[in-house]
């Protein structure tokens, strides 16, 4: 078993989330998605985060509108809808009992009597 394909994977796992949480405060358009993803090191490309964004849009979690651009053609600015909003909500949750979940687990070592 290869580690990149375990790393990959916990990455996907992960993506949905960290797109919403991106949009939470204000929208914006697929380049500035990806570049905060890049930032944060979860390494994506452009033919990974459109089916997503149109996953994700046609659930219902975001909507779309287009953009005049100043240097180029229109551009698509994704946000949050309100079901996304209260989608993101629970989503913080979940991480949040995830994170202390894998934390105790990874953290705790079994007694003898275990």
């Amino acid at each position: 078993m290869k580690i990149e394909n375990t790393k990959a994977q916990m990455r996907k796992g992960v993506l949905e989330y960290c797109i919403l949480s991106i949009l939470q405060n204000k929208a914006a358009y697929t380049s500035e998605i990806l570049k905060h993803l890049k930032d944060a090191k979860l390494l994506v490309v452009e033919g990974t985060i459109y089916p997503l964004l149109t996953r994700l849009k046609n659930a219902g979690l975001l909507n779309y509108k287009w953009e005049e651009s100043t240097s180029g053609p229109p551009r698509k600015y994704y946000e949050l809808s309100e079901t996304g909003k209260l989608f993101l909500i629970e989503l913080n949750t979940t991480w949040n009992d995830l994170v202390s979940a894998v934390n105790y687990v990874t953290s705790t070592k079994p007694t003898e009597n275990e």
